[in-house]
């Protein structure tokens, strides 16, 4: 029988706790660091409701959903989740100095074959790297929210990072239920977060030129090509149409989009009012507690819709 490989997770918060979830539901041993214990008692508590919403949902069993959680091992002691584990993911927040002392600590503290991981989701891995001495062992895994509902995990490849350290990251990622993909430069942003904020430029540009609001943006996204986004990508989209066609619409419409390589007025004129979205109230949009909560729910239901009918069809 095949040992699995101990996972440690540094940092309990919104990701790194369902990072753990993930792992530890798949049978792995886990040790999950945060630097308070209500952090961590939060976090077991929020893995627990997940998985009781999974069993509910008939995604896994009541058996799995309470043996997952008793293979976390919660500690304050950041060597302790460094020394014994093979693969170990940083989720702590998007702090570059941060970061870089988190990994330095931790390519000091772990056995020299484990993996470092750091969850970061625009930050350059090479630069995170730049402080620690075992540079080849340390690779981006850009894990999606929520992290045990979305199934892409993209793995960046930094500077110095071997191909090895990414196929070994990719195998345990697949084995976990993952989607990894790999990521082949170290570019801000990476891959899809790239795609998603050019899509956001273009849409706050076209409530900054009046063009619509923000509620009849979102509602021109999701009931026109993003009902198409689950099964059809946007380059096989353009092969679906042919690039032909493809070249004439562009020819036409690309100088007309938006291309700023500064943050919208619309954004800046909101930040500095205290109109920050979902936590002020109020952001592009008003958000009453109400609202916001139904934002969530819908979320949250379309998701677990979502991995409910992937185990009914057996995928």
């Amino acid at each position: 029988m095949t040992t699995l490989e101990r996972i440690s997770v540094i940092g309990s918060g919104l990701m790194g706790h369902g990072i753990a979830q993930v792992f530890a539901l798949h049978g792995h041993d886990v040790t999950l660091y945060d630097i308070r214990q209500d952090f961590l008692d939060k976090a077991i508590a929020g893995v627990k409701a997940n998985l009781g919403a999974f069993a509910a949902r008939g995604i896994i069993g009541q058996a799995e959903a309470e043996a997952a959680p008793a293979r976390i091992t919660c500690t304050l002691h950041l060597e302790e989740a460094a020394k014994s584990a093979d693969f170990i993911v940083e989720a702590v927040p998007e702090n570059m100095t941060l970061k870089q002392d988190i990994f330095s600590r931790l390519d000091a503290m772990s056995k020299p074959e484990a993996v470092l991981a750091s969850n970061t989701s625009v930050m350059s891995i090479t630069e995170i790297a730049s402080t620690s001495r075992h540079r080849a062992r340390i690779v981006g895994t850009h894990f999606w929210n929520p992290p045990y509902l979305i199934p892409l995990v993209e793995v960046v490849q930094a500077g110095e990072t071997t191909p090895a350290t990414v196929e070994f990251t990719m195998d345990l990622l697949r084995r976990v239920g993952k989607h990894p993909v790999h990521c082949r430069k170290d570019v801000p942003g990476f891959i899809a977060n790239r795609m998603q904020h050019a899509l956001w430029r273009e849409a706050i540009s076209i409530v900054e030129q009046g063009i619509a609001d923000p509620r009849t943006v979102d509602e021109a996204v999701r009931l026109s090509f993003g009902m198409r986004l689950p099964i059809l990508g946007p380059l096989e989209n353009a092969d679906m149409v042919g690039l032909d066609l493809t070249r004439a619409i562009h020819d036409y419409i690309l100088p007309a989009l938006c291309d700023s390589h500064k943050t919208s007025p619309v954004v800046l004129d909101k930040v500095a009012a205290g109109e920050l979205g979902f936590k002020t109230g109020k952001g592009l949009q008003d958000w009453p507690a109400d609202r916001q909560q139904a934002s969530r729910d819908a979320l949250r239901d379309y998701l677990l819709d979502v991995a409910e009918k992937q185990v009914k069809s057996g995928r």
